[in-house]
């Protein structure tokens, strides 16, 4: 076999050296010999076309640009693929701008915590089957922590991957049908769906396939991967397990129409009035802006979107974004704030021009929705459920924090070969779900995922703990999240029995990848002086809500410290019973006081 030749010699100007050079030459005839080729290589479009002179117009653009922005103009992220080889080639970790640019291509790397990469994967809708789980496993052995982390987007997490392996790491999580590509920076995050799709009585949609479709859609078109700042899209088909759709940028949410009806609406022109004539059927509401980060809910645009067009509508209602979000300030660069300036007929306005026709327009009467997930089972994310499919069932267990060892996701595995179809999705809520269980098969399925560690039955308390990385591994930080929420969920178990389900959510920073303002009770990491000395501790914040029951947490709580926030939490939910109404939820108990009367209530000691 011939040697193949490098399709670069240099990088960023940078010619590669000869020790650089003999490396990739290897790997490179090492891949071909296995009969696999990196044909999306290409040359670095800003080496091709020369560099713009001193003073140049180019030069005056990309100078008026905040840093993120001149990043991705001077080179689009997708492009650095030859950046990461030689990077890989060297096992050197990236600068602070380059560490911007790998983001695109699903690799972040965790300097100062760790100088090494985790890489986020892109799993539509959470859907992973039995051989994917195994490789999964031996690719967490051999090139990473030797875990995985499901996230709060049905997605999953790898850690400590050396500079030297990203490069083997990502064609191997190419290789079983799995991508990183956008997971990350100014992208569409994974797009979520119900994960019980095609299986719940309940449901009025199936949006599996669904979100499959769009997720094709948006990977083979470069457009959106520049977008002002990160972007989230979630669909609800009506099944019993919430995918808190209300918090996305875009959330997308089942309805049926019963009988034809009609509703008056005004032209394009607005000359005259005219009626949409709305067939009976299953439509989609969408609503925009949600960022519980930023203390947002989506609102309700107000129209009916038909599934067969959904991707299109979806697709324009992102390039309305891409081409109008905020650029020149990263906090204030999400869909929410493009919805402080515009009103939601304006942004209607722009995406029908692009669109070409109107949508339709919600009627006044005969919608019907899916019955609200919140009240159809406590905690719905776990337990043993018959599916549609006569003689079918679904089993939801709890992963403690959403961590997984290579040697359960082995066993998952198994299971899901054994006694189901060989599939496993996953949950907004950081647990999974095995389908297609057959009913002799349930009590040895259930033995099974308890000798692995994941209950399947469900707890008032500790079924409804989520916990973001925490300063383990991300910089931004400011308390171990995990590690405490396992020592809180085992502390209050022993000491607090529940009849009413409660969702806490431990987060490690303002960013609130764990949503702590809309569980029942959110903890917000934090530095804490006690005595002169800095430690770890959470403002605790009560009252959070979604779907019909949204609501934004209020603060109740400020700097506990770690020690403290165990018999804090104990007392939380003590005096929550003593003073409740009989049945009273936590959430309609916090709701009904006003903060003040809240904190003498609740640290009562």
């Amino acid at each position: 076999m011939s040697k193949p030749s490098l399709p670069f010699s240099e990088i960023a100007g940078q010619k590669l050296t000869t020790e650089q050079t003999a490396y990739l030459e290897g790997l490179f005839a090492g891949l071909q010999n296995r009969g696999l080729t990196f044909g999306d290589v290409m040359p670095n479009p800003a080496a091709m076309s020369g560099k713009a002179g001193v003073g140049s117009a180019a030069d005056l653009v990309l100078d008026d640009l905040i840093p993120e922005e001149r990043v991705k103009r001077e080179v689009h992220p997708l492009d650095t693929y030859p950046l990461l080889l030689q990077h890989a080639a060297a096992n050197q970790g990236p600068d602070k701008e380059t560490t911007f640019r790998f983001k695109w291509h699903g690799l972040f790397f965790l300097t100062p915590n760790k100088e090494a990469f985790m890489a986020r994967l892109r799993i539509p809708g959470g859907q992973l089957h039995s051989f994917q789980l195994r490789d999964l496993a031996n690719i967490a052995d051999q090139l990473t922590s030797g875990y995985v982390q499901i996230t709060t987007r049905s997605n999953l997490q790898m850690r400590l991957i050396q500079p030297k392996d990203t490069v083997e790491f990502l064609r191997r999580i190419q290789a079983i049908g799995l991508h990183t590509r956008g997971s990350g920076a100014d992208n569409i995050r994974n797009l979520t769906c119900d994960p019980t799709s095609g299986l719940d009585p309940d449901e009025l949609l199936e949006t599996l396939p669904l979100v499959q479709q769009l997720g094709q859609f948006i990977l083979n078109h470069r457009e959106f991967y520049d977008l002002p700042r990160k972007f989230n899209v979630a669909f609800h088909g009506g099944g019993k397990i919430s995918t808190v759709e209300d918090t996305n940028d875009i959330g997308l949410k089942a309805v049926r129409v019963d009988g034809t009806t009609s509703t008056p609406k005004a032209s394009f022109r607005a000359e005259r009035l005219v009626t949409d004539q709305i067939a009976e059927g299953v439509y989609f509401r969408c609503a925009l802006g949600g960022a519980t980060g930023h203390k947002a809910f989506a609102k309700d645009l107000g129209v009916l979107i038909r599934p067969e067009e959904i991707v299109a509508v979806t697709a324009a209602l992102i390039r309305v974004f891409i081409a109008n979000g905020n650029r020149n300030d990263r906090k204030k660069a999400r869909l929410k704030h493009l919805l402080e300036t515009w009103s939601l007929e304006q942004y209607l306005g722009e995406t029908e021009k692009l669109l070409g026709y109107r949508l339709l327009r919600i009627p006044t009467d005969a919608m019907v929705e899916a019955p609200s997930s919140d009240n159809v089972t406590a905690h719905s994310h776990v337990g043993v459920f018959p599916q549609k499919q006569s003689g079918l069932n679904w089993i939801g267990a709890a992963v403690p924090v959403g961590q997984i060892t290579a040697r359960q996701l082995r066993r998952l595995a198994e299971i899901g070969d054994l006694y189901g179809s060989g599939e496993v999705r996953l949950t907004v809520w950081q647990n999974l779900v095995i389908p297609n269980i057959r009913d002799a098969f349930v009590e040895t399925a259930k033995k099974a995922l308890v000798k692995l560690g994941f209950d399947w039955r469900q707890s008032n308390l500790k079924s409804g703990f989520i916990a973001c990385t925490g300063n383990s591994y991300c910089k931004f930080a400011s308390a171990n999240t995990k590690g405490h929420a396992i020592e809180l969920m085992n502390w209050l178990d022993k000491r607090v029995q529940l009849d009413q389900p409660i969702n806490v959510h431990l987060t490690g920073c303002p960013n609130s990848c764990a949503h702590h303002y809309m569980g029942d009770i959110g903890l917000l990491g934090a530095k804490v002086k006690i005595s002169g000395e800095t430690v770890e501790g959470y403002h605790i914040f009560v009252g959070g809500g979604f779907g019909g029951n949204q609501s934004v947490g209020r603060q109740l709580f400020t700097g506990v410290c770690v020690e403290a926030l165990k018999p804090t939490m104990e007392r939380i939910l003590k005096n929550y019973q003593k003073w409740r109404r009989p049945g009273e939820t936590f959430l309609a108990f916090t709701k009904r006081h006003d903060l003040g009367k809240l904190q003498e209530l609740l640290g009562e000691a």
